[in-house]
Formats: structure tokens, C-alpha cells, sequence
């Protein structure tokens, strides 16, 4: 009985301290992510698992004077929706999504996958022709409301990440509860470094790639989209990319993966795409449409609280010491011209043999930044 009862208090324990975390995380996603004010229409899409943080964040809406709603989504509604779709359901354009995005101020999406191989299986060709169909909804999203995304830790990511739910929870967490207002500061400094630069090359393992920022705008990602974030990010001149990019960090993108991806610019077009796994995944996303071939974003990662690759974009993404280039839609923001129904971020380890130069000046060396 004594075990059992040890057990027991160690349990409500450890709810104690989630419950905790979890109140914090709302009110740092409330209050400083998306700054809900008085009368705001706040959307709070939910994954099933997250139900505990939306309802959170439900009621610090509530108490900051906003008119917040849920919308919970449920295990196997992609999937089902993709297997069993036709033509004619992929392209049918959800008017009554478009007049919510519309009257909506603040949208805040909690994803939490019980399956990150939910979609493995279907075909990409149904995936991205859903997608180009929904783009007008997405671009009001980003455009016109004050949004964030987070990943409410499940066992399948957890399982994904090689770590227990535990340590999978405390990586999520730790990455999210910074300073951010003294990071913003760090990252400003190389934002303003990079709108004065023209030319941007890196030096990699099988990587010797160059292209042009010239008179594009860079932002300073500091918690108010994505959550945990951490990056500095613009858009690249859409014909000017040349030479050879190997990433070594896996690219998952809407529950495909694949590794080892090799990629050949000239004058700003994928010419050769190579894949160790994943190749016609690859392929098949490249050939969405003609933007889909061009870099819409190139990113710099500044959170170096994250150490380590989970197969989850939002993360991998902010990886200290790395840099993203996003194939596909580049944002109105950066000056992009870029446009696609796809934007996949893949992800370049510069910490060991890697090194970044602005107009032929080193700025980064193995990781570390010099500005």
C-alpha cells in the first residue's frame, strides 16, 4: 500500500508541475505571442490532445476581455479525408472557412499528432491539390490576423524524437520559456546586417551555394508566429540562386520524410534533386507548380536551447547553429515573389565544416556567429 501510495503522490506530482507549465505557455501565448486585447475574435484550432492548454487559453481569453471559440479537430479526420476524397472534394473551396478566417483577429492552432505517419500513404498529388485549393484561406491567415502555431507534446512525437514523453515534454518547454525579449534584441543585430547584404554564400559539407538578398526585407522571428521560434528570416531574388546544397537533417513535411537531400540551383530553379530516402516524395513536391522549384525563404536558426533534430519543423527549424531554405510561397513581408501552393522548409547543419559569408564577409563560422 505504501508503494502504491508513493506512486500516487509522484503522480499528482508531476500533473501539478504540466499543469503549471501549461498555464504559463497559454498566458505566454496569449499575452505575448498574439497580445490578445478587449473584443478580440480569438480562433483556437485544437488538436484533440492539446484540449487542456486551448481551454487554457480559452479562458485567459476571457478574462483579457476577448471573444474566444474552440474548434477541437480529432484523430484520423486527415487521413480519412485524404483516402477517400475525389477530385471534386479536393477542389471544392470551403466559403464558409474563408468568411471565419475573415472575421477572425487572433488564430492560435495547437497540433498535436497522435500519428506523424498519419498521411504517409496517400498520394502527395491529393495533398498538394487540396492545398493550392485552401491557399486564399492560408494567405488571410498569415497575412491579416495575429497567429501562432505550437506542438503540444503527444507520445508519437515523442516516439519520432527517440525520447520519452517526459524528456519530450522538457525539450518542448525549455525551448519555449526564454527571454524573448532580449533574444529579439540578439537577432535584430543580424537581421539589420542582412538587409544591407546583396550576396549570401555558404560553405558546407557538399555544399557551395550563392544567392541574392538584395533589397528584400528580413524578419526577426521572436515568438509572436511560432512557438518555440527563434530565427531570422527573408526571401531570396527568385532567379538568382546557384550551385549545390546537401542538408543532413530529415525534412517531414505533411507526414512524408525525406533524408539526405541534395539540390542544384541555376539561375534559381531546382535543375537536380536527389534524395537518400524519400526521392519521389521529393520529386512529386517539386512538381506542384513552377514556384515550387525556387526558394521562397531563407532562414537563419537562433535557438540554441534546441540542440537536436525532432522531425518537426517547427523546431528543427530554429535549430541554433543551422540554416532553412523553404522551397515554394515565399512571405509578402520579405518582398518574396515567389508563389507556390507549398512552403517546406529544409534544414542545413552548419556546425561542423560550415560557414556564411555576407557580401563575402564571414559572419558565421561552425555555428557561431561573429556579427
Amino acid at each position: 500500500m505504501k508503494f502504491k501510495y508513493r506512486r500516487k503522490k509522484e503522480k499528482s506530482k508531476i500533473e501539478k508541475t504540466n499543469m503549471e507549465k501549461i498555464e504559463k505557455l497559454a498566458n505566454l501565448l496569449v499575452d505575448y505571442s498574439t497580445n490578445v486585447k478587449k473584443r478580440d475574435r480569438v480562433q483556437i484550432v485544437c488538436d484533440y490532445p492539446a484540449a487542456q492548454l486551448a481551454l487554457e487559453i480559452y479562458k485567459y481569453s476571457l478574462q483579457k476581455g476577448a471573444n474566444p471559440w474552440i474548434k477541437v479537430d480529432i484523430p484520423g479526420r486527415r487521413y480519412t479525408f485524404y483516402k477517400y476524397s475525389k477530385k471534386q472534394q479536393l477542389l471544392f473551396f470551403p466559403e464558409h472557412e474563408m468568411f471565419e478566417i475573415k472575421h477572425t483577429d487572433v488564430y492560435i492552432a495547437l497540433r498535436a499528432p497522435t500519428n506523424v505517419k498519419e498521411l504517409a500513404s496517400i498520394d502527395p498529388k491529393k495533398i498538394s491539390t487540396h492545398m493550392k485549393t485552401l491557399k486564399p484561406i492560408t494567405d488571410w491567415r498569415v497575412e491579416k490576423t495575429r497567429w501562432c502555431l505550437f506542438y503540444y507534446p503527444t507520445e508519437a512525437q515523442a516516439q519520432e524524437a527517440g525520447m520519452s514523453l517526459k524528456e519530450y515534454e522538457d525539450f518542448v518547454f525549455n525551448s519555449c520559456f526564454l527571454n524573448w525579449k532580449e533574444l529579439s534584441k540578439q537577432m535584430q543585430r543580424i537581421k539589420n546586417k542582412l538587409e544591407k547584404t546583396k550576396v549570401v554564400e555558404i560553405f558546407g559539407d557538399e555544399t557551395q551555394i550563392k544567392f541574392s538578398v538584395e533589397k528584400r526585407k528580413a524578419v526577426v522571428a521572436d515568438g509572436k508566429y511560432n512557438m518555440p521560434d527563434g530565427e531570422v528570416f527573408t526571401s531570396v531574388v527568385e532567379n538568382s540562386t546557384n550551385g549545390e546544397i546537401y542538408y543532413e537533417i530529415p525534412a517531414v513535411y505533411m507526414g512524408n520524410e525525406a533524408e539526405g537531400i541534395r539540390l542544384k540551383f541555376k539561375n534559381g530553379k531546382v535543375v537536380e534533386a536527389k534524395a537518400e530516402r524519400g526521392e519521389k516524395f521529393l520529386k512529386q513536391m517539386l512538381s506542384t507548380d513552377a514556384g515550387a522549384k525556387r526558394i521562397g525563404e531563407f532562414g537563419i536558426g537562433l535557438n540554441y536551447k534546441i540542440k537536436r533534430a525532432v522531425k518537426n519543423i517547427l523546431f528543427d527549424e530554429k535549430i541554433g547553429g543551422t540554416i532553412h531554405t523553404a522551397l515554394g510561397n515565399g512571405y509578402k513581408e520579405t518582398l518574396s515573389k515567389n508563389e507556390s501552393a507549398i512552403h517546406w522548409d529544409i534544414i542545413k547543419d552548419l556546425r561542423k565544416n560550415g560557414e556564411i559569408y555576407f557580401d563575402k564577409e564571414l559572419v558565421m563560422k561552425n555555428g557561431k556567429w561573429l556579427i
